[in-house]
């Protein structure tokens, strides 16, 4: 809903066999396809890596809930993930169970990080 009081039109995919939960377009030319992730009471979210391509169109939409506020939301552009940081993790689990993923530690320490992220300031510049 938020995406459509920015002007997007937004499409919901039938199948969610490629870690795609809609995709938004804005005019003719310009289309993002939109992961969705939310937390309550969690400081971590994680998309894995063969699903969670690095790329300019990919993005992460995060909703954290928490209680007695409103939910929190933050987009994040996939390719952000290219440059980590103390929020922005890359894990590859090499020699174990887990497959790679792409992360984010949403420590409150993390906040200020995640500040850069809100919705209303990214999608802004879409």
């Amino acid at each position: 809903m938020e995406f459509t009081l920015y002007g997007f039109d937004v499409y919901t995919s039938e199948v969610d066999d490629r870690g795609i939960d809609f995709v938004i377009r804005k005019g003719h030319q310009r289309y993002y396809d939109i992961q969705v992730k939310s937390v309550y009471k969690s400081k971590y979210i994680f998309f894995p890596k063969h699903k969670f391509e690095l790329r300019d169109n990919l993005f992460a939409a995060v909703v954290i809930f928490t209680d007695c506020e409103a939910p929190r939301l933050f987009l994040i552009r996939a390719t952000v993930w290219q440059q980590v940081n103390a929020l922005i993790v890359s894990r590859n689990y090499e020699m174990k169970k887990s497959k790679p993923e792409w992360g984010l530690n949403l420590s409150r320490r993390n906040y200020e990080l995640l500040a850069e992220y809100s919705f209303e300031k990214v999608v802004g510049m879409l």
